[in-house]
């Protein structure tokens, strides 16, 4: 570590009370109902040989991550192996939890709104807590990588990279546990289950993980294939939208195809409501604000000869306020049943609430661009990522804490085409394992104030 610490930034409306700094390097009671605490293991810092662990210089983090990235990438490859969905994740679950046990100073607990697990760092000790969040679910898609360890439970996949977040994840307590003296507060290790739809984050919040200990800022990392590879990005303000699904049956009057006047034909009124509905987003949402109303099930009939009695149909609506987003819904339902009235059929539209808009806090998204520029260099920095149409239920903890997502891009230059999140080739780089453990690392002593 070089002897000077630089100041990089006083923060503003009560993120932090004081100036934080950072080091330019050289290159309890009251728990949850229904967790089980594990254990909590006292500092050894003497290794002894054979122990598959030289510790080198305190501080050192490059060398650090280093002496450990084997174990790291093996973890990966065994997480990339067994994907389960969400909620389902008792056997990764067990794997992490088993790597955390074996991590000084560490306070692990399991069963976190049924399958999460949080692991803290310096639990007794005075001072901010700051908080680092990893997904564990998979997704249904069969993988198609061809990859040695690629997954074994048919139709399961991590094409989400889940399993490089909790690898990064599990890494950077490793790390920080090695320093976790010179940390002036506590670090919260989160694995969340069930990101991909069902609301694991807010689970997870319902279950208190942001409180005993308080955590006063929270951060997440995701690979990102539409960054190019080892670049950091985020943006503050909104950055990802929200998520509602929705529902709607159109009733009609069903009969023989040969006497449609003696019909209400469901379908026909579908058609129109569905052609309505796009004037939600070209019509009635403001032109800077963005929004999206997508149509993405139309099911009716049964015989080419049967004008039916309903049509279904489902879709999604997103956007990055939640103006629109209640704009959208309302205009929705308006449209769909006086649309449905004018053919003299009927429409019932159920809305589903989801995901809200997932809001970084601007000081905290400030202080993951500053790390990200010292650690890796100015080149390696994206500070204005445009907002993104997809969804994230780390929105829920942002809705209660300051927070920042962050992007590390995995796509490859040289590569003719990178994979894509969620597509059967996808599979989550090993060479990005130490940037984000890294990455993780700098952020909690910088939130910390470590010096």
């Amino acid at each position: 570590m070089l002897a000077h610490a630089r100041m990089i930034g006083h923060v503003c409306d009560g993120f932090w009370p004081e100036p934080f700094f950072w080091h330019d390097g050289e290159g309890g009671s009251g728990r949850t109902p229904n967790v089980v605490v594990v254990r909590t293991r006292t500092p050894v810092r003497e290794k002894g040989p054979g122990d598959g662990f030289m510790e080198p210089p305190m501080n050192d983090l490059p060398a650090t991550i280093e002496s450990m990235l084997s174990s790291v990438v093996d973890l990966r490859h065994h997480l990339h192996a067994h994907p389960e969905l969400g909620f389902e994740e008792h056997d990764t679950a067990r794997r992490i939890a088993a790597e955390l046990e074996q991590i000084d100073n560490l306070d692990v607990r399991t069963g976190v709104a049924k399958t999460g697990i949080v692991a803290t760092l310096n639990a007794d000790k005075p001072g901010k807590c700051v908080a680092l969040r990893a997904d564990m679910d998979g997704l249904t898609i069969e993988e198609e990588t061809g990859l040695p360890y690629a997954s074994k439970n048919p139709g399961h996949m991590h094409a989400c990279g889940h399993d490089g977040h909790m690898a990064c994840l599990v890494g950077a307590a490793k790390v920080l546990s090695h320093i976790a003296d010179d940390l002036p507060g506590k670090v919260k290790f989160i694995f969340q289950p069930a990101e991909e739809g069902r609301g694991g984050g807010n689970a997870m919040r319902n279950a208190g993980v942001l409180d005993d200990p308080t955590v006063d800022a929270i951060f997440a990392m995701h690979g990102w294939p539409e960054l190019e590879f080892g670049v950091v990005g985020t943006r503050a303000g909104p950055f990802l939208a929200s998520q509602d699904s929705w529902e709607m049956t159109v009733h009609g009057t069903g009969g023989h195809a040969a006497w449609p006047h003696l019909c209400v034909d469901p379908i026909v009124a579908a058609a129109h409501i569905i052609t309505a509905i796009q004037t939600i987003v070209s019509r009635s949402t403001d032109p800077l604000h963005a929004a999206v109303v997508t149509v993405g099930e139309f099911n009716a009939g049964t015989a080419h000869n049967i004008i039916p009695a309903t049509a279904e149909l489902t879709g999604t609506i997103r956007a990055l306020d939640t103006a629109c987003r209640t704009q959208a819904a309302q205009r929705l339902t308006d449209i769909a049943e006086k649309t449905a009235a004018a053919l003299g059929a009927r429409a019932d539209v159920r809305i589903k609430p989801g995901y809200p808009v997932l809001v970084n806090d601007p000081a905290a998204a400030r202080l993951v661009m500053d790390v990200a520029g010292d650690v890796l260099g100015p080149d390696k920095v994206a500070p204005e990522m445009p907002p993104c149409m997809g969804a994230e239920d780390f929105a829920y903890y942002a809705e209660q804490r300051p927070a920042a997502f962050w992007c590390l891009g995995t796509s490859r230059p040289d590569a003719a085409s990178a994979p894509r999140l969620h597509q059967p080739t996808y599979d989550f780089p090993d060479a990005l394992l130490p940037i984000g453990i890294r990455m993780h690392c700098e952020i909690t002593r910088g939130f910390l104030g470590a010096v």
